[in-house]
């Protein structure tokens, strides 16, 4: 891992010094990442592909990045799976395992791995889908070509998953601009047809990015409920006033996504912070695993370019377990994190039972890779923080005020300015009438990750502090509170 030691740093770098690597949040070792593509699981091995640039630390001359891992937590970094070619750069999209060699191209009787990216033409000025096909696991790929074209400069982002009931295979990906999600479907991955168009609907930007549709477990519902969900990304004007993600829940007959009645025109949204997009899931988990799963970049456009990391740009959530359940407000999505992420875990945990009131109280966590659950008991107080500080007094607020029924996350004076898009506050609705609430806060170094309520609601972002060691307090204004508090270091997750 780099740490914050003196480093020799090339003159082009922005950054002033290397950052602490994140321990369990995978980033490549260096260079640009963003958007998850290619999520499937195949023979012990869960694959992350991901939007890279092999050639520096901005966006440009994309590729597929490819990293494994046979635990969700424990990643190994991979070289470049499909890389850019002299004319197409490959964007973001999706993988299949083609079990019953519909497309015609496995070997010896084993199933291929199956990509479906966008093909990006610049010179063109084209967008069309594009297939590749892995006979060894990933590890080395064909490109078979165009597969799939509506004449657009602005078609893309394809998610293609096997629908049983009609057997065949689904595409959903989105006429951006137009703020437009169409499904094709298919029965050999090669020839598709066109099925349904959906939206504008809920929230529309500049565009709409990187699709999504799943079929969860309904938490609370009918026995055995289970609903669709349609999850859209949009580059700007999200609820963290950047880029960010709403979802939609409803039906889907394998060509149609239709929203349940009770839908309104209002957006719902995926996480609350600024720092979650292009969430997707995996494809192909084992049979006796019924969870989905899914991940996302840890950036936000306005500013991805700016962050002062070196020598990479980039890093992923970590893995969550997604689902529905019925709340007074309707079907809403939970997310966790996945339970793997307890194998990182200290043996020991720290547990303390506090007296939370005006004067800021040393909480006794260590090290900026931190597990931390908080059960809080709000009594007569106006706002009760948990605040992460470094050796040069900035601050990351963590928050809860109990007369608007919200709970926040400050970045405001969270490290050295980089950026003007970046000091802001980023706040969730939640029913604080019971006077509790139970916080989940996933630290690693230069991201909170933190979930509320058992994941009713999240909130992500990302901060980029100064120098010294990260420290810990918590305070109670207006009146006293109380907090359970268990937390554990988490030990390193990401080999290279």
């Amino acid at each position: 891992m780099l740490t914050g030691a003196a480093v020799m740093i090339p003159a082009a770098a922005d950054a002033q010094r290397a950052d602490p690597r994140p321990a369990y949040h995978y980033g490549p070792k260096r260079n640009w990442m963003n958007d998850p593509n290619g999520l499937v699981y195949f023979e012990g091995e869960y694959h992350l592909f991901y939007q890279y640039n092999p050639h520096g630390d901005r966006w440009g001359h994309m590729s597929w990045g490819h990293a494994v891992s046979r635990d969700l937590v424990t990643w190994e970094e991979l070289p470049v799976a499909i890389p850019e070619t002299a004319d197409v750069m490959a964007f973001s999209g999706s993988a299949v395992i083609d079990w019953k060699n519909s497309s015609g191209f496995g070997r010896d009787g084993r199933p291929p791995m199956i990509a479906i990216y966008t093909g990006h033409n610049p010179k063109a000025k084209l967008q069309s889908q594009y297939l590749a096909y892995s006979n060894d696991r990933g590890r080395t790929w064909t490109v078979h070509g165009e597969v799939l074209s509506v004449g657009s400069s602005e078609f893309r982002d394809p998610k293609v998953f096997w629908h049983e009931p009609t057997r065949s295979w689904v595409m959903i990906a989105v006429m951006a601009v137009e703020n437009r999600a169409v499904i094709f479907t298919s029965s050999d991955l090669k020839q598709w047809r066109y099925a349904s168009s959906f939206g504008p609907a809920g929230a529309r930007g500049k565009n709409w990015e990187c699709p999504d549709l799943n079929l969860l477990p309904v938490e609370g519902g009918a026995p055995g409920e289970q609903r669709w969900v349609l999850s859209i990304n949009l580059g700007d004007q999200a609820v963290g006033g950047g880029s960010g993600g709403q979802y939609f829940v409803g039906d889907f007959d394998g060509r149609r996504f239709t929203p349940v009645d009770a839908w309104g025109g209002e957006p719902v949204w995926t996480d609350y912070g600024a720092d979650f997009y292009a969430a997707v899931a995996w494809n192909d988990l084992p049979k006796d695993d019924p969870r989905r799963i899914w991940i996302g970049w840890a950036n936000d456009w306005r500013y991805a370019e700016a962050i002062p990391t070196w020598p990479s740009r980039g890093i992923m959530t970590v893995p969550r377990s997604i689902s529905l359940r019925k709340t007074a407000q309707g079907y809403r999505m939970t997310q966790r994190p996945v339970r793997e992420l307890e194998r990182l875990r200290s043996k020991v945990p720290i547990s303390r039972q506090l007296s939370l009131r005006d004067e800021p109280l040393a909480l006794p966590v260590e090290g900026g890779a931190v597990d931390l659950t908080a059960n809080l008991a709000l009594g007569q107080s106006e706002q009760v923080t948990l605040t992460l500080s470094d050796g040069e007094g900035y601050q990351m607020v963590i928050g809860v005020n109990p007369a608007v029924n919200e709970v926040f996350i400050d970045r405001s004076r969270a490290g050295p300015h980089f950026h003007d898009g970046f000091e802001n506050r980023h706040v969730a609705p939640v029913d604080l009438r019971q006077g509790k609430v139970s916080l989940r806060l996933l630290v690693d170094e230069s991201i909170v990750e933190l979930f509320i309520n058992d994941g009713e609601q999240t909130i992500t972002d990302r901060f980029f502090r100064g120098s010294g060691p990260l420290r810990w307090s918590a305070s109670a204004r207006g009146g006293a509170a109380t907090m359970d508090v268990t937390a554990w270091s988490i030990r390193p997750g990401v080999r290279h």
